[in-house]
């Protein structure tokens, strides 16, 4: 062999001692890199060691340490995040995405017919163990409840409670059971809302339905304003009912005072007319006389007269002749 004078020879046991050191220098830094990870807030750490769950969630924020080369695995789990879980259209678009989807939002009601119900249900996770390995897949199971509990909620009420007034009831009821059954299985869950969407009846009888719907909303108007007419009109006619019987009221005391004032002065006549029957019979007929001939007549110029009333005095002589007595007292004297 021959030998070339600038040949750098390199001796075998260094060139291992330096493959050596940098597979070691390698494997330190690697090491270095997979023993520590960072908590971010809002966080919570799974740490798994040989595949095993040992301890509590890391919960504090910060940098943290965990053996390295796959000793010690970390899921970490957005707690603070708020997500949605949407049934019968799309997040995006707010449409019905496919077939699958409508027939999903197809629920039977109580009085067996057809709703179709768009809800979402919104949700964060509560405790980062259960949600990551009590169920198989936590998301899948969540939304397979959520199916299961609006169908049973809206199947006990008419169509017309779903469509209407019942939504805040349906909306809160959900929840609730939604709640209490992802407990029960411990999903590591925790609902903060359930929103329905849209509510109709199906796409085929909308139009009926929304005639319907018109129809009953005129019906409601004419009735509400049959009944503000009534409450106008009906205390309108007690009010002249009750006048007209504090009228009749008055009248009554009236006559019935008159009547005894009548009687009162009767029975003040007869008892003068008892005491000096002539002086009260000449009283009474001179009385009499002036109240008749207190209305005169006079001619108005036209072919006509004129009735004039008023108190007049009438002065009579005894011996005067030819006057028609208009009330005889003296007959049954004589």
């Amino acid at each position: 062999m021959a030998d070339f004078p600038n040949e750098i020879r390199i001796n075998p046991a260094v060139m291992n001692k330096l493959i050596l050191g940098g597979v070691g220098v390698v494997l330190v830094g690697m090491g270095l890199m997979s023993s520590f990870y960072k908590v971010n807030p809002g966080e919570h750490a799974i740490v798994l060691t040989m595949g095993r769950y040992i301890g509590k969630p890391i919960t504090e924020e910060g940098l943290k340490f965990n053996w390295p080369f796959g000793i010690d695995r970390v899921t970490k789990v957005n707690i603070a995040e708020v997500r949605p879980a949407v049934f019968g259209f799309d997040k995006a678009t707010g449409r019905p995405r496919t077939t699958a989807h409508r027939e999903t939002s197809q629920i039977v009601t109580g009085d067996l017919n057809i709703a179709s119900v768009e809800w979402s249900t919104q949700y964060r996770v509560d405790k980062a163990y259960e949600y990551l390995f009590k169920v198989r897949s936590a998301v899948e199971t969540f939304r397979d409840m959520n199916e299961a509990v609006m169908r049973e909620v809206v199947g006990d009420r008419t169509i017309n409670e779903v469509l209407t007034v019942g939504r805040t009831e349906i909306q809160q009821e959900v929840k609730e059971k939604l709640q209490a059954l992802a407990d029960q299985y411990e999903l590591g869950i925790r609902l903060t809302q359930v929103i329905l969407k849209d509510v109709n009846p199906p796409v085929s009888v909308k139009q009926s339905w929304n005639d319907v719907n018109q129809a009953q909303q005129e019906k409601s108007s004419m009735i509400n304003k049959a009944e503000a007419e009534k409450n106008m009109i009906i205390p309108k006619a007690k009010g002249e009912a009750e006048r007209t019987i504090e009228d009749a009221r008055g009248y009554a005391i009236e006559r019935e005072n008159n009547a005894q004032g009548d009687a009162d002065l009767f029975k003040q006549v007869f008892s003068a007319y008892q005491k000096a029957p002539e002086v009260t019979r000449k009283r009474i007929y001179l009385e009499t006389i002036g109240k008749v001939l207190a209305t005169q007549q006079r001619d108005d110029g036209k072919g006509g007269f004129v009735v004039e009333q008023g108190p007049r005095k009438i002065i009579m002589d005894e011996d005067a002749k030819g006057m028609l007595p208009l009330l005889n007292l003296n007959q049954g004297a004589k």
